[in-house]
């Protein structure tokens, strides 16, 4: 699947720190104005963001000119700017898009979010054989659906390298929420590192990128907040498995900087505003390999929308935000501010920061970093084991919200208990009501070369914040959270199952389905019109953002028939969930981790409806 990236990307030391990543909290960022000396970045100048106009696009792929770092490098854009212009149009429009490459490469572009026919959807080698160099391809799709969505490549690594952009279509019977404002926000991971040198840097190394390993120092000092024993069981553990709690994010801020709507964090991004106003800011998360954590410290942040569709309003001041996802939120500062917005990497080795001020040239404080996170065993797929091996606040039924709701997503995984721990009293509060008709299809997995680690116990984990977000004092968005303003449109009951294992080797960075990558994996057949409801079980102890192109992924988390419609769903270390799927629109669908460098490796399967 991989195509060859950029040549003359520069080579980089495993010590070499980049200027600009708010490394443990240090925000060593150009000098504003500098990282547009090189590149035509475009970011939104005022209230409105300035879209490229009408139903007829002319989009050209090719090489941009940047200087993110220091470093004069070559970026991939569309019509001269990464990110590509923001393309805004209007619900029931039919739009065409004549995309020319101008690269040395094939290239593609992948309309992410919306539903457009199987050989609009932009997925090389599946309806769609890719835009070769000098090639035109026409685009021509209507528009059913509204909201916030996105643009980018899926031809090698591509979208690491600036090939993305914001995509806004607008209701047609107008906006369920008042705004006088509107910002999109996109937020992206750029490196000056060739992606093909960091695979085989990660497949040499799984570790390559994460300095903060645990020393002889924390071992001491964790003996005498938890004791010896406790201590010397969670070593033991943790090295049985080749991982370590400070594993997070695959590629971290020591290589990173992270970037609003193209601009490095010292050069402040900075959206207007009077006070009064409301304001809508759409957050797009566009990084190649990072989860990020969302505030503006002063506001509270309404959320209003997820991955393009409505939700009931939800007042929160922080949020997670997985690749390829999309929330809508409104703010509304009543005094003159500066804000800051800041949107901290997972594992905290750096953020990107912008600024919502009265006038230009002002910028909001930034706060300090969080403590960084540390798996736990409940990552490990041990439920809500405490060190000591108790149960814990281990929840045996269904998620929060109305009982029986989302039956295949609590509890523990029955494939993988003992008769020991399925006797025990409480089992029987994991019975799955109303999948007695939903015949499943089940895989038995075993450690192996791909499959670094089975979870024996995995969990329902959406009420969940996050790992580093739990207890921190802050209202914090989870996927419990999210529902919808209106019942799905398919009341069905699915008729069968569909269980999915998320399985890697951290050690050897080898990530795929049910422990096989793409090349070794049949398709997932769907027949055309029926219901079906995909369990995802993650053995995994990295989050997992998983995209299923063309259909709708309604997650089961308690909300009855308002479940939330996403695109694509973070699935949590040794967490178990599930959503149902309606297959109504033919063709080959792509199914991966939206992770660029695990779906890359094999994290990927197609999905055939007929």
């Amino acid at each position: 699947m991989s195509i060859r990236s950029l040549a003359g990307r520069s080579a980089i030391t495993r010590r070499r720190f980049v200027v600009g990543t708010g490394l443990w909290g240090a925000a060593l960022a150009l000098p504003q104005g500098s990282a547009s000396a090189y590149a035509s970045v475009y970011t939104p100048a005022s209230g409105r963001p300035d879209p490229l106009p009408g139903t007829r696009f002319d989009l050209t792929i090719g090489s941009v000119p940047i200087n993110i770092t220091g470093a004069r490098m070559h970026a991939v854009g569309v019509n001269g700017s990464t990110p590509a212009p923001i393309l805004r149009w209007r619900q029931d429009d039919t739009v065409e898009l004549n995309v020319t490459n101008r690269l040395d490469e094939p290239s593609s572009i992948h309309w992410h979010g919306l539903r457009v026919p199987a050989h609009m959807d932009g997925v090389p080698g599946l309806s769609f054989g890719g835009i070769a160099p000098g090639d035109t391809f026409t685009y021509r799709f209507p528009l059913h659906q509204s909201g916030t969505y996105w643009y980018h490549s899926h031809s090698g690594f591509q979208e690491q390298t600036g090939l993305y952009g914001a995509l806004i279509i607008d209701p047609r019977d107008g906006y369920a929420q008042h705004f006088d404002r509107d910002y999109v926000m996109v937020l992206s991971d750029w490196t000056d590192v060739d992606p093909e040198d960091i695979v085989s840097n990660l497949k040499f190394q799984s570790d390559y990128y994460n300095f903060r390993q645990r020393t002889v120092g924390t071992f001491f000092r964790d003996a005498h907040r938890q004791g010896l024993g406790a201590t010397i069981r969670d070593r033991l553990q943790w090295g049985a498995m080749n991982m370590a709690p400070t594993d997070i994010l695959d590629v971290s801020g020591i290589i990173y900087t992270y970037l609003i709507n193209g601009q490095s964090p010292g050069a402040n991004w900075t959206g207007l505003f009077r006070p009064g106003e409301r304001i809508r800011l759409r957050f797009i998360n566009a990084s190649a390999m990072t989860l990020f954590d969302v505030r503006v410290p002063g506001l509270t942040m309404t959320v209003v929308q997820a991955d393009g569709n409505d939700v009931e309003p939800i007042p929160v001041d922080e949020f997670r935000i997985g690749p390829a996802e999309t929330y809508d939120v409104i703010v509304e500062p009543t005094a003159d501010g500066p804000y800051t917005v800041f949107a901290q990497a997972e594992d905290r080795t750096g953020y990107a920061r912008g600024t919502l001020a009265t006038r230009p040239g002002l910028a909001g404080p930034v706060p300090p970093m969080d403590p960084r996170p540390l798996r736990t065993m409940t990552d490990m797929g041990m439920g809500n084991m405490d060190m000591k091996g108790g149960m814990a606040g281990m929840e045996m039924g269904s998620p929060p919200g109305k009982p029986g709701d989302a039956p295949a997503s609590g509890g523990m995984d029955m494939d993988h208990m003992d008769m020991k721990q399925a006797n025990r009293p409480g089992a029987a509060a994991m019975d799955m009501p109303g999948t007695a008709a939903a015949p499943r299809h089940k895989t038995e997995l075993k450690p192996g070369v791909a499959v670094q680690s089975v979870a024996m116990m995995p969990i329902n984990r959406l009420a969940e914040p996050g790992d580093g977000l739990e207890n921190n004092g802050r209202r914090v968005l989870t996927y419990a959270d999210l529902r919808a303003t209106i019942p799905g449109a398919d009341p069905r009951p699915p008729s069968r199952e569909i269980t999915l294992h998320l399985t890697g080797s951290m050690e050897r960075f080898i990530w795929g389905f049910d422990g096989k990558k793409f090349s070794e994996a049949e398709p997932i057949r769907l027949t055309l019109g029926e219901r079906v409801r995909f369990v995802l079980i993650n053995d995994t102890m990295m989050e997992h953002p998983i995209h299923l192109h063309g259909l709708w992924s309604e997650l089961e988390n308690g909300q009855g028939d308002c479940r939330p419609y996403k695109h694509t769903i973070t699935v949590k270390p040794g967490e178990r969930l599930s959503y149902l799927v309606t297959a109504d629109e033919p063709g080959l669908w792509a199914y991966h981790c939206h992770l660029l460098y695990h779906m890359e490796v094999g994290m990927f399967r197609t999905v055939v409806v007929s």
